[in-house]
């Protein structure tokens, strides 16, 4: 699946979050390294620490179809504004993604790709726990 293809995959998924509170709707695709792709969009909660994020619904549903590899993740906003995964999102992705997975971010009129480890450098991983 290209960048684009994935892309509107993620567009997507943006149309069926759940943003009551926010009306901030994100929609997140991420391709395994068999070429599988899962989707996920925010869920909103009341109780806001309770809330799921699209790029952590996209790889939940994945790791529980058996995946545990992937090679891209794009995610995209109601706003097209360029969207990047936040912190606790960046951390989850790092348990099963490298360094060098690219995550491309749409900005409606083009797409901003980045590395996850330069989103988050120096992260928290199994070997900091021995």
């Amino acid at each position: 699946m290209s960048v684009d293809a994935l892309l509107d995959a993620a567009r997507d998924a943006c149309e069926n979050a759940h943003v009551p509170y926010s009306d901030y709707p994100v929609g997140a695709a991420l391709r395994t390294a068999d070429g599988t792709v899962y989707v996920g969009c925010n869920v909103e909660n009341a109780n806001y620490s309770n809330s799921l994020h699209a790029e952590e619904v996209a790889l939940g549903d994945a790791v529980k179809n058996g995946h545990d590899a992937f090679d891209a993740l794009a995610v995209s906003s109601g706003a097209r504004d360029g969207v990047t995964p936040c912190g606790m999102c960046r951390q989850t992705l790092v348990e099963f993604c490298d360094d060098d997975l690219p995550i491309y971010c749409d900005t409606g009129d083009g797409v901003e790709r980045h590395e996850l480890g330069v989103l988050l450098p120096d992260t928290i991983t199994a070997a900091n726990l021995d």
